[in-house]
């Protein structure tokens, strides 16, 4: 069934209207019609089954008919820090980490990120961050969006208050094997460091250490960026979560 994104709907029965994209896509490319059963999701946890009441072009007119219990949401909290990456690499994945049930994106720069761009730039890099979201949430039938953060420099991102039951810096270089995690018990909240193109360096691996992280590879292959980031999500996952 068809999912889509009403913020402000917190509770049912009552009435919501689709506008704008959505509003396109579901009249010229979906061709839905009156009467057809969607699902909303406010994208904060709850979702509902709707009924369109009315369709067009700019405007689809919603029953909000009753709330839904769909076992969508991973029991693990996934705080995801990926360093700054060129710009459709880090749409990349925002993409696929949605997909892969995280609660949080930090995206940050570091010593070896690309050069820092100005403000409006990030700004409308954000924008965009949050609908790639939007649009992998309706794709993969999640209730929540993850939060996204607009992007801060390394050293603010080790003093952010997050609380987790274990902190990880994904380095290449570290000697430590990401199957020394396995055998953990009582993991429900995660935080993973995942450094820009040039990795981390030694200064900052020693400054995450002194923060409580423990640093771990993810092999004995040197992964893109981007790659690391999907794949240190899927195995926390798999140890975890639900996968």
């Amino acid at each position: 069934m068809q999912k889509f994104i009403i913020p402000d709907i917190i509770q049912a029965p009552t009435k919501g209207t689709i506008t704008g994209r959505d509003a396109k896509h579901m009249f010229k490319v979906l061709r839905l019609k009156k009467g057809a059963v969607i699902i909303i999701s406010n994208g904060r946890g709850k979702d509902f089954s709707a009924r369109i009441l009315s369709v067009s072009v700019e405007r689809i007119e919603l029953d909000i008919i009753e709330e839904l219990t769909l076992a969508t949401e991973s029991p693990i909290d996934i705080t995801l820090c990926s360093g700054m990456l060129k710009d459709n690499k880090m749409d990349f994945v925002i993409k696929h980490v949605t997909q892969l049930g995280i609660t949080k994106w930090v995206p940050f720069f570091s010593e070896r990120s690309i050069p820092s761009p100005d403000a409006k730039r990030i700004k409308k890099r954000y924008e965009r961050w949050d609908t790639i979201a939007g649009e992998s949430l309706k794709q993969c039938q999640r209730s929540r969006l993850p939060e996204i953060c607009m992007p801060i420099n390394f050293e603010s991102l080790l003093t952010l208050p997050e609380p987790s039951d274990l902190k990880l810096a994904f380095w290449e270089k570290a000697s430590a094997k990401f199957e020394a995690l396995k055998g953990k018990e009582d993991v429900s909240r995660v935080f993973i460091l995942i450094g820009p193109e040039g990795g981390f360096s030694e200064n900052e691996i020693e400054q995450a250490e002194q923060k409580g992280f423990f640093a771990c590879s993810l092999g004995p292959r040197i992964l893109r960026a981007e790659t690391a980031s999907i794949s240190s999500c899927t195995l926390i996952q798999h140890l975890f979560g639900d996968l």
